[in-house]
């Protein structure tokens, strides 16, 4: 009987590339495990984005090292770690397509849906059904833990202070509904980061979510091109062609929408002055047009195996035209005494550029990476209201006219430099600089018709400038003792903000520097399960937005009003989670705990004149704790089946003008997701939202449900699909709130987008190529 090698454990490290035989190209994801002769695994894990692997305590004696991925032949290699050579360098591994397998892979092929890194959570968008059309704010809906409102304002775990990114950075077009001109199909993936590491911006007491955008992946010449309808009207057209070799990688995409929206909002409220109770039945109705157009090109080149660049331009120009009708009717005690109808109209232009720059070196040690990367926006809006109204009961009166004008424009530069540096085999040094100046300019004008001339209301004319400076710096120390990881980090950033407008009502200036150290501890239990702790203090910064002081009259009963006087807020945020793998099951619960000190909550009230104007205000503080569970269960190869579920308890403390927002409360979110894949390339996804009940000291929320199903068909050789899907199926979103003070009670229900039928059309140039290989670089972004 053979006598098996015996492997004993060390400090050792084994550590290789993993790169595509033919192109060679870098092949990131690729499972890589070690193995006695036994074939007892000893340890497992995936290449990075470059092909890198390695591997810490590996041992020694006689090992096997296998390296499998998609469409690809498996590779096994024998190797032998002695007392005098603890470390071992594989070198470059070259693995061999397999090419009956990637036709395979081109109808069945799906990355794991979860994935577990030391500061983040990493959700797929893979052959998800739902996420081939509509736009990010749809496929937002879908990912787990994130809700967007009937405004679209973004909440994750509830909590909408959550800073969005896309490619790792801030950008415009994740600003006032941007993410709706965002073709779905072209997201790669979502990363969650509910407790950030120091290396990303302190900002976001929920936490950070980053969209990835798709680039190419295929070597040679591809592309597709992507045609929409759908009811209410959603035409879209979406071609993409791309060219990758050794040297250069080129991309280009172009997105066409045109789209309408149906929209209904209703309120009834009842106010009571001197003892006298005035009844109002209040009904909107919406119709929204959106124009827009997106073109993003750009290239990747290589300068030598170490030294890439990137550069890049993207163009998100919209136009907007917007119908509203809003019938009031005022009744005393039960009887309609009073009716007036308001018609809008407006038209809106958006201009939005970003231009992008990156710069990455590699150096002949491991792992030790230096990148730059540079970014510069802008953009400029142009909006017009016309506002008719017109008394209808108790006697018909002429119509009154009222028309606003709002111009913004804005520039932000972005220029940030980070250095990963290892130490040795386990632990690795990473700091950064980062500057970020922005300026915001915006004009708004409301004026009403008198005697045939225009005169301004309530003094509204006037230019407001906002000026935003943040520099910031980072060190974090990642290293590894046994299986258990650890990453320990701190950041300062130094804020500078600048508020003045022409009539200096508003002006105000600031500035201040915070320190924010986190705490990241992974304990590998085994290849498939993993514990981890996490710490992070955070900072929300008020946006643009809340601080705004200029408000729209579309309705002249209500009105969202800025507050330039708002402060940041602070937050200590914990966070405990386990992420059990299989190939059957998947299950990654956690728990988490915020402490916030002065958060940012809305408050409504009654003004002079009678109308109700909301506005966000600080109060005292908000503790929040929950517990989190995603559940991936695959029972049979056919059928996929996903389950999330979110439940929280908060604590709300504090005085604004008299009124007290005190308040204990508890809420819910859910999602379940199916998917089934038959014969002849057939596919069905269905997924169920439910977000509860839930209240503060002033408002309460009814429970928010929808229901969204699609169906796909592979054709044409699988060059194409055809996808059926319907959002929002029986009209159940809805949006109903409770508003009480001390002398109304108001309830309003938002039902912003109706049922939508789309049908889409996908047609592959080339799909068949190689699915493994990935763009030149990323830079920084991830």
């Amino acid at each position: 009987m053979a006598q098996q090698s015996v492997v004993t454990k060390t400090s050792g490290l084994i550590f290789g590339f993993a790169v595509d035989s033919l192109l060679k190209t870098p092949l990131p994801f690729v499972t890589v495990s070690i193995s006695d002769q036994s074939s007892k695994i000893l340890t497992a894990s995936v290449t990075d984005e470059k092909g890198y692997f390695e591997f810490a305590n590996a041992g020694e004696g006689e090992m096997i090292i296998r390296l499998s991925f998609v469409g690809y032949k498996t590779l096994s290699k024998s190797f032998i770690i002695t007392n005098s050579a603890k470390s071992f360098d594989l070198g470059t591994i070259r693995l061999q397509q397999d090419l009956i397998q990637l036709k395979e892979v081109a109808v069945t092929g799906q990355k794991a849906s979860v994935s577990l890194d030391l500061d983040k959570k990493i959700f797929e968008v893979g052959k998800d059904i739902l996420s081939q059309t509509g736009s990010a704010t749809e496929l937002l809906n879908g990912v787990p833990s994130v809700s967007v409102g009937p405004s679209g304002v973004i909440s994750l775990r509830g909590n909408s202070n959550v800073l969005v990114l896309i490619n790792g950075r801030r950008s415009g077009l994740t600003q006032a509904n941007a993410l709706e001109q965002i073709p779905a199909d072209q997201i790669e993936r979502v990363e969650v980061i509910t407790n950030p590491s120091s290396r990303y911006d302190a900002a976001g007491s929920a936490g950070i979510i980053n969209i990835v955008l798709k680039k190419n992946k295929k070597a040679g010449f591809n592309g597709q091109l992507r045609l929409v309808g759908g009811i209410p009207n959603d035409n879209r057209i979406s071609p993409s062609l791309n060219f990758k070799s050794e040297k250069v990688n080129l991309f280009a995409t172009l997105g066409i929408r045109y789209s309408d929206y149906v929209g209904l909002y209703k309120t009834n409220q009842v106010t009571k002055d001197n003892d006298v109770s005035t009844f109002l039945n209040q009904r909107q109705d919406e119709k929204r047009h959106d124009d827009g157009k997106l073109l993003y090109v750009g290239a990747d080149y290589l300068l030598n195996k170490k030294n890439t660049i990137t550069a890049a331009f993207l163009k998100n120009a919209t136009k907007d035209h917007d119908k509203t009708e809003l019938l009031y009717q005022y009744a005393s005690n039960t009887k309609t005494d009073s009716t007036l109808l308001r018609n809008g109209e407006s038209w809106e232009k958006r201009d939005y550029n970003q231009l992008e720059f990156n710069y990455t070196k590699l150096f002949d040690r491991k792992g030790k990476k230096y990148s730059v990367d540079m970014q510069y926006d802008f953009w400029n809006s142009d909006k017009d209201w016309y506002l008719t109204t017109k008394k209808l009961l108790p006697t018909e009166q002429p119509p009154a006219f009222i028309r606003t004008g709002s111009i913004g424009s804005s520039k932000d530069f972005l220029l940030q430099t980070d250095l990963i540096q290892p130490l040795d085999s386990n632990a690795v040094l990473e700091f950064g600089l980062k500057v970020e100046k922005r300026n915001v300019t915006s004009l708004f004008k409301a004026e009403q018709q008198i005697d045939n001339r225009w005169a301004i209301i309530d003094n509204i004319d006037n230019d407001l400038i906002y000026d935003e400076l943040i520099g910031s710096g980072y060190v974090q120390l990642k290293s590894k003792v046994g299986n258990l990881a650890y990453q320990l980090g701190m950041r300062t950033e130094y804020t500078r903000i600048e508020i003045e407008d022409r009539d200096h009502i508003y002006d105000r200036s600031r500035s201040y520097t915070r320190f924010f150290p986190t705490v990241h501890l992974t304990y590998q239990l085994t290849p498939n399960a993993t514990f981890q702790g996490n710490y992070s203090k955070r900072i929300n910064r008020p946006s643009l937005a809340l601080l705004y002081p200029f408000n729209e009259l579309t309705d002249f009963n209500a009105r969202y009003v800025g507050n330039p006087q708002l402060n940041p807020s602070y937050a200590d945020v914990f966070e405990f989670g386990f992420l059990k793998t299989g190939n059957v099951l998947t299950v990654n619960p956690s728990v988490y705990y915020q402490n916030n000190a002065g958060i940012i909550q809305d408050y409504t009230f009654r003004n002079g004149q009678g109308i109700f104007i909301t506005s966000p205000v600080n109060i005292d503080r908000e503790t929040r704790s929950g517990v989190e569970l995603s559940v991936l269960y695959n029972p049979l190869k056919i059928l996929q089946l996903n389950a999330e579920l979110n439940a929280y308890r908060f604590k709300q403390t504090g005085w604004f003008q008299e009124h007290d927002f005190d308040y204990l409360g508890n809420a819910l979110t859910s999602r379940i997701s199916a998917q089934l894949k038959l014969a002849h390339q057939l596919g069905f996804q269905f997924r169920y939202n439910l977000i509860s009940a839930q209240s503060n000291a002033q408002r309460h929320t009814a429970a928010i449900q929808n229901i969204d199903f699609g169906i796909s068909k592979n054709l044409l050789k699988n060059t194409a699909t055809v996808v059926f899907d319907i959002t929002n199926l029986f009209n159940l979103r809805d949006f109903k709130t409770t508003t009480t003070g001390n002398n109304y009670l108001q309830t309003q229900i938002i039902r912003p987008n109706a049922s939508r039928y789309r049908l889409t059309f996908l047609y592959r140039l080339n799909g068949m190529g190689n699915q493994a290989v990935r763009q030149a670089k990323r830079g920084n972004r991830e």
